[in-house]
């Protein structure tokens, strides 16, 4: 081999682990009919929230960090005290930090905005007026709107090739380039290699990136937008299924293409340009003074909310609304650790104090593959981290007629919406029969019409499943769940979902542990699983004794409602008519209350029209979902029963003392906790960034696809959380801060599993999240400050009041 072929095996593979590094920074995201929230810093997690702000302002021009006058009011008002201020600069670890008066200062003052790195298309438009990002993102999203269609496009793009493929086959077709200016674009697309990576490393020769793009392929893969990150989605379950995906590598030559084609034309005016662009790109990643203060405010923001946490900890009132341990509940009610789930839980223990109230991932530890009645999809009713377990199956017990209709009935009603969208037909239909539906538009436009949708089958285990293997299941959740003694005559296992009507995003208000489906399915799963006499047999020998008179009871959970439907007609309730009727009236009355909360913060609300806001096709905030997280807590349920925490932590049951070798706190660690981080960091970065981490406004949404969104009629598709989702029209309605972890359990026990788990780990030593162990009493003892140490927690024994800062 000659040593011009050795350089230029080692450019190759030099330019191949740079592409591959830009890809793994991507986020992925979920489409709509299974939509879950997303950490978007997914692909920095291995750098600090500073080193990040520094990467994404020099790449997207965005800023990490709430303005310095959100900062400030707080500190002005007291909800920032000087001690918060101390503490972030005491735990700060960057060089050249200010004292306390000059980060208060440096609060008052408007921080510089991040200046972007202008990519080739960049100068392009500076030097010719032409919009050619512009073009470039319509192009693009006119291509892969009809490449990842799941349905809706009428004209989808050929599948049965490669993405890089079937673009080229696009692109030499497609004369919208050259008409705005792009001159032999037709020609250069002819003439590109076959394969993406040879696309890859011929641009790279012409643009003089060499072997080290720096941070320009990410920067590329940003400006895809959501397209980008649903290409990343296909990567992250190809992987999860032992394969890969090529995807989002052939968008990163697609995107290198138009580069490529605009320095040719434009190379004479932004050569030089271009030139520091590329070092820029190359040089470290080193936040400056004004991302250091930056972060700083954060720090405190978030160490104010942590030590009013801490106080209400400290001042709790005495627990003896909590049923006696000694005594048995009248009835156990699980429901999802959700945040929603803090408001109905304390509203239900309020209302019976002899109900107790447990907190459990959504998915009650059922990892499914599920397939409803009358349906060929598979959902995935369990966290995006993880395979299904088991695969399930909604059926009952005919001919299979009844089966074969429903399917029937599905595909017509699929073959009539397409009809009524298809080019030739859509004038004539609505021509013909926009009349007929006044009514219908009449009764949606005043949120009449009621859904009548009947509960679909009880789902089963779609293959035969060993009693031991369900023995096993069963004791892993009982023991997971911290139940495994004093089991009333009703154990609620309650999932939830929401009902919303005209709402693309309606999947995110589901179940982010059931991969934004609703719960129920896992909890009628488990319900049955725990009833079953040969099952409970099985426990005694585990050392758990399920009482003969226990009845596991599924629900759901409405949370844009608060109604909780019973799946009674799954069991045997013969016995428990008494105690149905009761439960019914308590969550009832649980609901009432829960309503009544939840109004003062949704505009426009009250607790008699809450529920409504379901029904109505123009509200565009149905529910806050889950704005509004700041803490995931992991105890026993009288740590925190006594407290008001407003729907905004996580509540995690969890006995440490019960836990073998702490499997449990393992498992609470390495699963809930991570997806409990996506969900908090999601939100952090569609309200400090939305023009990059949201999905825009809710009004000018256009499916695309079937898998996302538009802002207005074209370009790229959106990704995040729309802004109507964390903004009431005045204010944030979510802080944005990171989550506080907090578990009652030995600092030496979590040390172990961190140390196991790097993924894990680094989550909390770059600062994405904060852990914390609780005493024995439920308070914050300990605080996780890195590197594998535990620092002591100094609390006050009262929170002092708020005081107006000087001057």
């Amino acid at each position: 081999m000659s040593n011009q072929s050795r350089i230029d095996n080692i450019h190759a593979e030099a330019l191949t682990k740079a592409a591959e590094q830009a890809i793994r920074a991507i986020p992925p995201v979920w489409p709509l009919t299974a939509t879950v929230a997303v950490n978007p810093f997914l692909g920095q997690s291995g750098e600090s929230l500073s080193q990040t702000a520094e990467r994404l302002g020099r790449i997207a021009g965005i800023s990490l960090a709430m303005p310095r006058s959100w900062y400030a009011e707080k500190i002005a008002e007291g909800s920032i005290t000087d001690a918060d201020l101390l503490a972030a600069l005491t735990a700060s670890k960057a060089s050249g930090t200010p004292d306390l008066e000059g980060l208060k200062s440096a609060a008052k003052t408007v921080s510089k905005p991040a200046e972007r790195v202008p990519t080739v298309a960049d100068l392009a438009l500076q030097q010719t007026g032409q919009d050619w990002p512009r073009l470039i993102s319509d192009r693009v999203g006119a291509f892969c709107g009809g490449y990842f269609d799941e349905g809706q496009a009428l004209w989808a793009a050929p599948k049965d090739k490669g993405l890089y493929s079937a673009w080229r086959a696009f692109a030499t077709h497609d004369l919208t380039p050259e008409i705005a200016g792009l001159k032999g674009f037709g020609a250069l697309v002819a003439d590109l290699p076959e394969t993406a990576e040879g696309a890859i490393e011929r641009v790279a020769l012409r643009l003089g990136i060499g072997s080290d793009p720096g941070t320009y392929f990410h920067q590329l893969l940003l400006t895809l937008g959501g397209w980008a990150q649903y290409a990343r989605h296909n990567l992250w379950n190809a992987e999860l299924a032992g394969r890969t995906d090529l995807c989002l590598r052939d968008l990163l030559a697609v995107r290198l293409v138009f580069e490529e084609a605009l320095y040719l034309q434009t190379a004479i005016k932004i050569g030089d340009a271009w030139k520091v662009s590329l070092a820029a790109h190359r040089a470290p990643i080193v936040p400056g003074p004004e991302l250091v203060i930056d972060g700083l405010l954060q720090s405190a923001a978030e160490y104010a909310a942590q030590r009013r946490l801490s106080s209400q900890l400290l001042q709790r009132k005495d627990t003896a609304t909590i049923v006696p341990l000694n005594a048995r509940p009248s009835v156990q009610a699980a429901f999802c650790i959700d945040v929603r789930s803090e408001v109905f839980r304390r509203a239900l223990e309020t209302t019976d104090t002899s109900v107790e109230t447990l907190g459990f991932a959504g998915f009650f530890g059922l990892g499914a593959a599920h397939r409803s009645f009358g349906s060929d999809v598979v959902e995935r009713r369990l966290p995006v981290l993880l395979n299904p377990g088991v695969f399930t199956c909604s059926q009952v017990e005919d001919d299979g007629q009844s089966e074969n209709l429903k399917r029937f009935t599905a595909r017509a009603a699929r073959a009539w919406g397409r009809f009524k969208l298809a080019a030739v037909s859509s004038f004539a239909f609505v021509e013909a029969m926009g009349p007929v539906y006044g009514a219908k538009l009449l009764k949606d436009s005043l949120g009449l019409k009621k859904s009548k949708q009947a509960p679909e089958p009880a789902p089963s285990f779609a293959t035969a499943v060993g009693l031991d293997d369900r023995i096993n299941m069963a004791e892993t959740v009982l023991r997971a769940m911290s139940l495994t003694e004093r089991f009333a005559r009703i154990v609620l296992l309650a999932g939830h979902g929401a009902n919303v009507v005209n709402n693309p995003f309606a999947s995110a208000l589901h179940c982010g542990a059931c991969g934004g489906y609703s719960g129920e399915v896992n909890a009628r799963l488990l319900a049955g699983l725990l009833n079953d006499a040969d099952v409970r047999k099985g426990l005694i020998g585990r050392g758990i004794t399920v009482p003969e008179d226990t009845l596991f009871l599924a629900g759901l959970h409405d949370t844009t409602t608060d109604a909780v439907i019973l799946y009674s007609e799954d069991a045997a309730v013969e016995r428990h008519q008494k105690e149905l009727a009761q439960l019914k009236q308590l969550l009832a009355t649980a609901g009432r209350l829960s309503r009544l909360e939840r109004a003062q913060r949704l505009p426009g609300a009250t607790g008699q029209t809450v529920e409504n806001r379901s029904r109505d096709w123009a509200e565009i905030r149905p529910e806050w979902a889950l704005a509004g997280c700041q803490a995931f807590i992991a105890a026993p349920r009288n740590r925190t029963n006594a407290l008001s925490l407003e729907g905004r932590a996580f509540l995690h049951d969890y006995v440490w003392r019960n836990d073998q070798e702490f499997k449990v706190l393992e498992l609470i660690l390495t699963a809930p906790v991570v997806v409990a981080s996506w969900i908090s960091l999601q939100y952090y970065g569609s309200a400090v960034a939305p023009s990059l981490f949201g999905s825009g406004n809710k009004l000018l949404h256009n499916i695309v696809g079937g898998i996302g969104v538009f802002e207005g009629n074209g370009g790229l598709m959106r990704a995040g959380l729309p802004w109507q989702s964390v903004h009431d029209g005045e204010k944030l309605m979510h802080e944005p801060l990171r989550l506080s972890v907090m578990i009652e359990a030995p600092c030496e026990a979590m040390t172990d599993i961190l140390r196991r788990h790097p993924g894990v780990r680094e989550l909390f030593d770059n600062g994405w999240l904060h852990l914390f162990s609780l005493d024995d009493q439920g308070n914050m003892a300990w605080r996780y400050g890195g590197d594998l140490k535990w620092q002591k927690v100094e609390v006050e024994k009262a929170d002092k009041p708020a005081r107006r800062a000087a001057g």
